[in-house]
Protein backbone atom coordinates (compact mmCIF):
# COMPACT_ATOMS: atom_id res chain seq x y z
CA UNK A 1 0.00 0.00 0.00
CA UNK A 2 2.95 2.57 1.07
CA UNK A 3 4.49 1.59 -2.13
CA UNK A 4 1.53 2.65 -4.50
CA UNK A 5 0.85 5.85 -2.70
CA UNK A 6 4.18 6.98 -3.23
CA UNK A 7 4.22 5.87 -6.73
CA UNK A 8 1.03 7.82 -7.21
CA UNK A 9 2.28 10.79 -5.15
CA UNK A 10 5.26 11.31 -7.67
CA UNK A 11 2.91 10.51 -10.60
CA UNK A 12 0.99 13.91 -9.10
CA UNK A 13 3.59 15.71 -8.95
CA UNK A 14 4.92 15.01 -12.15
CA UNK A 15 1.62 15.55 -13.91
CA UNK A 16 1.33 19.35 -12.08
CA UNK A 17 2.80 22.01 -14.29
CA UNK A 18 5.48 23.94 -13.25
CA UNK A 19 4.78 28.01 -11.78
CA UNK A 20 4.20 30.05 -14.67
CA UNK A 21 7.65 32.23 -15.18
CA UNK A 22 7.27 35.54 -14.00
CA UNK A 23 6.71 37.99 -17.31
CA UNK A 24 10.62 39.54 -18.37
CA UNK A 25 11.17 42.83 -17.19
CA UNK A 26 10.79 45.75 -19.81
CA UNK A 27 13.36 48.27 -19.90
CA UNK A 28 10.46 50.73 -19.54
CA UNK A 29 8.77 49.63 -16.50
CA UNK A 30 9.07 51.73 -13.34
CA UNK A 31 11.10 50.83 -10.16
CA UNK A 32 9.52 51.69 -6.84
CA UNK A 33 12.19 54.70 -6.69
CA UNK A 34 10.56 56.08 -9.95
CA UNK A 35 7.39 56.87 -8.26
CA UNK A 36 7.32 60.95 -6.54
CA UNK A 37 4.18 61.96 -4.28
CA UNK A 38 1.61 64.28 -5.68
CA UNK A 39 1.41 66.97 -2.61
CA UNK A 40 -1.20 67.69 -0.88
CA UNK A 41 -2.00 71.10 -1.65
CA UNK A 42 -1.78 70.34 -5.29
CA UNK A 43 -4.96 68.15 -4.99
CA UNK A 44 -8.42 69.49 -5.25
CA UNK A 45 -11.63 66.79 -4.25
CA UNK A 46 -14.78 67.44 -5.47
CA UNK A 47 -17.02 65.32 -4.47
CA UNK A 48 -20.57 65.43 -5.77
CA UNK A 49 -24.80 65.09 -4.89
CA UNK A 50 -24.48 61.65 -6.46
CA UNK A 51 -21.91 60.25 -4.72
CA UNK A 52 -19.09 60.19 -7.28
CA UNK A 53 -16.17 62.20 -6.70
CA UNK A 54 -13.49 63.41 -8.76
CA UNK A 55 -9.35 64.97 -7.81
CA UNK A 56 -7.71 67.46 -10.00
CA UNK A 57 -4.00 68.01 -9.82
CA UNK A 58 -3.23 71.60 -9.93
CA UNK A 59 -0.53 72.85 -12.76
CA UNK A 60 2.27 73.88 -11.24
CA UNK A 61 1.96 77.91 -10.10
CA UNK A 62 5.15 79.20 -12.07
CA UNK A 63 2.89 78.14 -15.53
CA UNK A 64 -0.11 79.66 -14.28
CA UNK A 65 0.22 82.02 -10.73
CA UNK A 66 -2.44 84.27 -10.45
CA UNK A 67 -5.13 81.16 -11.81
CA UNK A 68 -3.83 79.06 -9.49
CA UNK A 69 -3.94 81.07 -6.00
CA UNK A 70 -7.84 81.91 -7.68
CA UNK A 71 -8.32 78.43 -7.14
CA UNK A 72 -6.78 77.77 -4.01
CA UNK A 73 -8.98 80.81 -2.37
CA UNK A 74 -11.93 79.48 -3.85
CA UNK A 75 -11.92 76.10 -2.29
CA UNK A 76 -10.56 77.39 0.70
CA UNK A 77 -13.78 79.96 1.04
CA UNK A 78 -16.10 76.84 0.22
CA UNK A 79 -17.55 78.79 -3.24
CA UNK A 80 -18.53 75.59 -4.35
CA UNK A 81 -20.20 74.11 -1.93
CA UNK A 82 -23.68 74.32 -3.23
CA UNK A 83 -23.11 74.83 -7.01
CA UNK A 84 -23.12 72.26 -10.08
CA UNK A 85 -21.99 70.75 -12.70
CA UNK A 86 -24.44 72.36 -15.05
CA UNK A 87 -22.96 71.69 -18.49
CA UNK A 88 -21.63 67.98 -20.51
CA UNK A 89 -21.28 68.26 -24.46
CA UNK A 90 -20.59 64.94 -26.30
CA UNK A 91 -16.90 64.56 -27.02
CA UNK A 92 -15.88 68.11 -25.57
CA UNK A 93 -16.44 69.10 -22.38
CA UNK A 94 -18.08 68.56 -18.55
CA UNK A 95 -18.16 71.79 -16.95
CA UNK A 96 -18.86 73.45 -13.33
CA UNK A 97 -19.25 76.54 -11.64
CA UNK A 98 -22.03 78.89 -11.39
CA UNK A 99 -24.47 78.46 -13.96
CA UNK A 100 -26.41 81.72 -13.24
CA UNK A 101 -22.62 83.65 -13.49
CA UNK A 102 -24.38 85.56 -10.65
CA UNK A 103 -22.05 84.56 -7.91
CA UNK A 104 -19.83 86.96 -6.45
CA UNK A 105 -16.28 85.72 -6.31
CA UNK A 106 -14.32 84.98 -2.60
CA UNK A 107 -12.05 88.01 -1.67
CA UNK A 108 -8.81 88.27 -2.65
CA UNK A 109 -9.87 86.28 -6.42
CA UNK A 110 -9.04 88.43 -9.45
CA UNK A 111 -11.87 88.07 -11.42
CA UNK A 112 -10.16 88.66 -14.71
CA UNK A 113 -5.89 87.81 -14.03
CA UNK A 114 -3.08 87.94 -17.16
CA UNK A 115 -3.94 85.95 -19.79
CA UNK A 116 -1.34 82.44 -18.43
CA UNK A 117 -1.91 81.09 -21.80
CA UNK A 118 1.72 80.13 -22.32
CA UNK A 119 5.25 81.19 -21.00
CA UNK A 120 8.46 81.63 -22.64
CA UNK A 121 10.71 78.84 -21.01
CA UNK A 122 9.74 75.32 -22.59
CA UNK A 123 11.52 73.48 -19.05
CA UNK A 124 11.05 69.68 -20.39
CA UNK A 125 13.44 67.53 -19.42
CA UNK A 126 12.24 64.69 -21.75
CA UNK A 127 10.60 64.92 -25.15
CA UNK A 128 9.21 62.75 -27.86
CA UNK A 129 10.43 62.43 -30.85
CA UNK A 130 8.31 64.44 -33.70
CA UNK A 131 6.11 67.46 -32.91
CA UNK A 132 2.58 67.96 -34.18
CA UNK A 133 0.21 70.57 -36.05
CA UNK A 134 0.14 72.13 -32.89
CA UNK A 135 3.20 72.16 -31.61
CA UNK A 136 7.27 71.87 -32.69
CA UNK A 137 7.98 69.76 -29.90
CA UNK A 138 6.25 68.21 -27.12
CA UNK A 139 7.80 66.75 -23.74
CA UNK A 140 7.17 66.49 -20.06
CA UNK A 141 7.94 69.03 -17.29
CA UNK A 142 10.42 67.54 -14.03
CA UNK A 143 7.00 67.41 -12.05
CA UNK A 144 5.33 65.04 -14.64
CA UNK A 145 3.14 67.49 -16.65
CA UNK A 146 2.54 67.20 -20.62
CA UNK A 147 4.48 71.00 -22.67
CA UNK A 148 3.92 71.55 -26.05
CA UNK A 149 5.90 74.59 -28.06
CA UNK A 150 6.61 76.23 -30.94
CA UNK A 151 10.01 77.09 -30.14
CA UNK A 152 8.60 80.48 -28.86
CA UNK A 153 6.49 80.08 -25.73
CA UNK A 154 5.18 76.29 -24.40
CA UNK A 155 1.83 75.90 -22.58
CA UNK A 156 0.33 72.51 -21.18
CA UNK A 157 -1.77 70.49 -24.10
CA UNK A 158 -5.91 70.64 -24.22
CA UNK A 159 -5.70 66.64 -23.52
CA UNK A 160 -7.93 64.62 -22.27
CA UNK A 161 -8.98 64.92 -18.67
CA UNK A 162 -7.48 68.03 -18.23
CA UNK A 163 -8.98 71.09 -16.25
CA UNK A 164 -9.48 74.62 -17.77
CA UNK A 165 -10.79 77.72 -16.91
CA UNK A 166 -14.25 78.84 -18.71
CA UNK A 167 -14.72 82.65 -19.96
CA UNK A 168 -16.07 84.58 -21.90
CA UNK A 169 -14.65 86.61 -24.77
CA UNK A 170 -11.36 88.14 -25.01
CA UNK A 171 -10.23 89.98 -22.64
CA UNK A 172 -11.96 87.69 -20.15
CA UNK A 173 -9.26 85.36 -19.04
CA UNK A 174 -11.76 83.37 -16.59
CA UNK A 175 -11.78 83.80 -12.87
CA UNK A 176 -11.44 80.28 -11.98
CA UNK A 177 -15.07 79.59 -10.34
CA UNK A 178 -16.41 77.57 -13.47
CA UNK A 179 -13.76 74.71 -14.90
CA UNK A 180 -14.25 72.31 -17.38
CA UNK A 181 -12.41 69.18 -18.65
CA UNK A 182 -11.87 67.94 -21.89
CA UNK A 183 -14.09 64.33 -22.10
CA UNK A 184 -13.47 63.66 -25.88
CA UNK A 185 -10.86 64.11 -28.53
CA UNK A 186 -8.46 65.98 -27.09
CA UNK A 187 -9.26 69.99 -28.33
CA UNK A 188 -6.04 70.88 -29.25
CA UNK A 189 -7.79 74.05 -31.01
CA UNK A 190 -8.15 75.50 -27.58
CA UNK A 191 -4.17 75.27 -26.93
CA UNK A 192 -3.19 79.02 -25.92
CA UNK A 193 -6.89 80.25 -26.30
CA UNK A 194 -7.61 79.16 -22.37
CA UNK A 195 -5.90 78.74 -19.56
CA UNK A 196 -5.41 75.41 -18.73
CA UNK A 197 -5.18 74.76 -14.62
CA UNK A 198 -4.90 71.16 -13.48
CA UNK A 199 -5.52 67.42 -14.77
CA UNK A 200 -7.89 64.96 -13.81
CA UNK A 201 -6.69 62.25 -11.72
CA UNK A 202 -9.10 60.24 -10.72
CA UNK A 203 -13.04 60.03 -11.12
CA UNK A 204 -13.03 61.48 -15.12
CA UNK A 205 -15.82 58.54 -15.47
CA UNK A 206 -17.84 60.88 -12.83
CA UNK A 207 -18.14 63.20 -15.70
CA UNK A 208 -17.71 61.57 -18.79
CA UNK A 209 -20.93 59.07 -18.45
CA UNK A 210 -23.04 62.13 -17.09
CA UNK A 211 -26.09 62.51 -19.51
CA UNK A 212 -25.47 65.26 -22.12
CA UNK A 213 -27.13 68.27 -22.20
CA UNK A 214 -29.07 69.61 -25.26
CA UNK A 215 -29.13 73.50 -24.61
CA UNK A 216 -27.46 76.16 -26.94
CA UNK A 217 -25.56 73.26 -29.03
CA UNK A 218 -23.39 73.66 -25.74
CA UNK A 219 -24.56 70.87 -23.79
CA UNK A 220 -25.98 72.68 -21.34
CA UNK A 221 -28.57 71.55 -19.00
CA UNK A 222 -31.93 73.15 -19.95
CA UNK A 223 -33.77 72.24 -16.90
CA UNK A 224 -32.19 73.03 -13.56
CA UNK A 225 -33.55 69.93 -12.06
CA UNK A 226 -30.65 68.05 -13.97
CA UNK A 227 -27.93 70.26 -12.71
CA UNK A 228 -25.33 67.62 -10.77
CA UNK A 229 -25.03 69.08 -7.12
CA UNK A 230 -21.28 69.88 -6.16
CA UNK A 231 -21.24 69.08 -2.27
CA UNK A 232 -17.91 70.21 -1.61
CA UNK A 233 -14.91 71.24 -3.35
CA UNK A 234 -11.71 71.25 -0.73
CA UNK A 235 -7.93 71.32 -1.15
CA UNK A 236 -6.31 67.92 -0.03
CA UNK A 237 -4.17 69.43 2.59
CA UNK A 238 -7.11 70.71 4.31
CA UNK A 239 -8.72 67.79 4.59
CA UNK A 240 -8.55 65.30 7.72
CA UNK A 241 -5.36 63.21 7.28
CA UNK A 242 -6.93 60.10 6.11
CA UNK A 243 -9.61 61.31 4.38
CA UNK A 244 -6.91 62.82 1.72
CA UNK A 245 -6.35 61.25 -1.70
CA UNK A 246 -2.56 59.91 -2.03
CA UNK A 247 -1.38 59.48 -5.53
CA UNK A 248 1.97 59.24 -7.42
CA UNK A 249 3.40 60.85 -10.98
CA UNK A 250 6.15 59.18 -12.34
CA UNK A 251 9.81 60.47 -13.01
CA UNK A 252 9.89 62.41 -16.07
CA UNK A 253 14.31 61.91 -16.07
CA UNK A 254 16.31 59.25 -17.16
CA UNK A 255 16.99 55.79 -19.46
CA UNK A 256 13.36 53.93 -18.26
CA UNK A 257 11.10 57.24 -18.93
CA UNK A 258 12.90 57.54 -22.78
CA UNK A 259 12.40 53.79 -22.94
CA UNK A 260 8.85 54.53 -22.06
CA UNK A 261 8.12 57.48 -24.28
CA UNK A 262 9.95 54.86 -26.91
CA UNK A 263 7.68 52.44 -26.49
CA UNK A 264 4.39 54.74 -26.79
CA UNK A 265 5.80 56.26 -30.28
CA UNK A 266 6.02 52.41 -31.39
CA UNK A 267 3.83 49.77 -30.17
CA UNK A 268 5.00 46.16 -29.23
CA UNK A 269 3.82 43.08 -31.13
CA UNK A 270 2.25 40.76 -30.81
CA UNK A 271 -0.66 43.07 -31.26
CA UNK A 272 1.02 45.91 -32.93
CA UNK A 273 2.42 44.85 -35.93
CA UNK A 274 3.11 48.18 -37.86
CA UNK A 275 4.95 50.87 -35.23
CA UNK A 276 3.71 54.38 -35.79
CA UNK A 277 7.37 55.91 -35.52
CA UNK A 278 5.70 58.48 -33.06
CA UNK A 279 2.98 59.61 -30.83
CA UNK A 280 0.61 62.96 -30.06
CA UNK A 281 1.45 63.94 -26.52
CA UNK A 282 -2.16 63.35 -25.77
CA UNK A 283 -1.55 59.72 -26.17
CA UNK A 284 1.60 59.92 -23.79
CA UNK A 285 0.14 61.62 -20.77
CA UNK A 286 2.59 61.17 -18.33
CA UNK A 287 1.86 58.26 -15.59
CA UNK A 288 -0.15 58.79 -12.45
CA UNK A 289 -1.25 56.04 -10.19
CA UNK A 290 -2.81 55.55 -6.77
CA UNK A 291 -0.15 55.24 -3.90
CA UNK A 292 -0.07 51.60 -3.32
Amino acid sequence: MTIALLAAAAALVQATPAPAAAPAAKPYDALPGDWVAVPDDEMLVFTLGNGRRFVVRLAPSRYVPVHVDNIRRIARAKWWDGESVYRVQDNYVAQWGDATEKKPLPAGVVANPPAEYSWPAFDAVATLSKGDPYATKAGYSRDGWPLATNGREAWIPHCYGMVGVARDLAPSTGSGGDLYTNIGHAPRHLDRNIVIVGRVIEGIDALSTLPRGTGGGLGLYEDPKQYVPIVSARLASDLPAAERPRYQYRKTEGPRFAAWIAARENREPPFFTVPAGGADICNALPPVRKTP
